[in-house]
């Protein structure tokens, strides 16, 4: 979605197809971007260059078509770092946890503050109506994923790391080999580029030492720029004081809650005050931003029982958002998890099981595949059986309809629910109302 528009922006002519309709596509048709659903090979017949996404095997028909007919490929991330290269000063926002949500802060900051910047989100934006914002040639700002290393097609020059975690180890194997593709992305910035750091994450720490560019730290506990006087109000939500050198640079709020989120808007001042936003502009931003879909996302409320959803697929990533809710007024706390994938099944939920501890109940339900084949060796039980054992009530109940049986028996007036997971849990969690 993002790449049809920047690409069409740019003057070339788009189409694409997608397996279901989605909000991604309803804003391609409100934009009179042409797309079909469902893959067939005559649908890449006449292009000039297939862009696909790493989901896309090349068995797909469209790709295999492509390979028949002699049409040049490019993934999805290469095409993002291709379309890069041709903008002054690209921004690369990274981290394991947090960089859609910095990404999307930015967003509304290049909207309202007068960067007029080309903005690409990994997700889905209420006031973008999508993940992306069509600006000058001189400003790109973007995620920048770790995931299969694709952040290294891209070629920074400001780029920021918030932190550096266990996750993909499908792909990884091990945490090293996380750490070293960090290494790689920073190596791609030029000599005069900024590297912007979260230094209370110890492994970012050690990158700024190692770093012969020119770094910008911030952090609750170090850095540079830090918060003061956190104050949170009755919904979980923030206000806070930036220093910089302790001393005071403002004060501003934000209206998404979590001591994570407040994280997430101090890394954005540092980028936004290194592009050149003044504090005001920054605050003005601040306030006027919510959520980007599937981040501590509210569904609705049935009986009393309030029902909320967030993307968060790893052990720290759950923590940050089960502190949020703790933080809101309830009785009990209900935290449904749909892992995904069998390696973060066995690398991740049945050992670091101590992220659900302000959690009342964890209700598991049966493991979302994702890319890979059920072998055998865990099972979602096994998961409700770690949790368990380290302290917390945790249920396995499998499927969704299991689960708001369970809800309907257990859960009253003034209780929250926070399903968690990358998975179809967006789409199951509906089920529970």
């Amino acid at each position: 979605n993002g790449l049809a528009q920047i690409l069409r922006a740019r003057g070339y002519e788009v189409g694409g197809s997608d397996s279901t309709e989605s909000p991604f596509t309803e804003r391609l048709r409100e934009l009179g971007i042409p797309f079909t659903i469902g893959q067939k090979a005559e649908n890449v017949e006449g292009s000039d260059l297939v862009i696909y996404s790493a989901a896309i095997k090349p068995e797909n028909p469209e790709r295999a078509r492509a390979k028949e007919l002699g049409i040049p490929e490019m993934e999805r991330s290469e095409a993002l770092g291709w379309l890069s290269e041709s903008y002054k000063n690209v921004v690369g926002i990274a981290g394991c946890h947090g960089k859609t949500t910095i990404t999307s802060m930015l967003a509304l900051i290049a909207e309202r503050g007068g960067l007029d910047a080309t903005v690409h989100v990994g997700g889905f934006v209420e006031f973008l109506k999508g993940g992306t914002r069509i600006g000058s040639h001189d400003l790109f700002i973007t995620e920048a994923c770790e995931y299969v290393e694709s952040f290294l097609t891209l070629r920074p020059t400001v780029a920021l790391i918030n932190n550096i975690d266990d996750d993909h180890l499908d792909y990884f194997k091990n945490f090293d080999n996380i750490v070293e593709a960090f290494r790689k992305f920073l190596d791609r910035l030029p000599e005069d580029g900024m590297f912007i750091a979260d230094t209370d994450d110890e492994t970012v720490r050690k990158l700024v030492s190692e770093s012969k560019h020119k770094v910008k730290t911030y952090g609750l506990k170090n850095g540079t720029y830090r918060l003061a006087d956190i104050q949170f109000d009755e919904e979980g939500c923030s206000s806070f004081t930036i220093t910089k050198d302790g001393k005071p640079v403002g004060r501003a709020k934000i209206h998404v809650p979590g001591l994570y989120s407040a994280r997430n808007a101090l890394a954005t001042y540092v980028v936004a005050e290194e592009l050149g936003v003044s504090f005001e502009d920054y605050a003005k931003a601040m306030d006027a931003f919510r959520h980007t879909k599937r981040r501590f996302e509210y569904y609705g409320e049935r009986e009393g029982v309030r029902y909320y959803h967030d993307y968060g697929h790893h052990p720290n990533e759950i923590a940050a958002t089960l502190d949020a809710a703790s933080r809101m007024p309830h009785s009990h706390l209900y935290c449904v998890l749909q892992c995904n994938s069998y390696t973060r099944a066995k690398t991740l939920f049945c050992k670091k099981t101590d992220c659900f501890v302000l959690a009342d109940t964890v209700l598991v339900s049966d493991i979302y595949p994702g890319r890979e084949k059920d072998d055998g060796t865990v099972h979602a039980r096994d998961i409700a059986d770690a949790i368990n054992s380290s302290g917390t009530k945790a249920v396995y109940l499998g499927t969704f309809e299991n689960i708001r049986e369970w809800l309907d028996k257990n859960a009253g007036k003034n209780d929250i629910v926070i399903a968690v997971g990358s998975g179809d849990v967006y789409r199951q969690a509906k089920k529970l109302l």
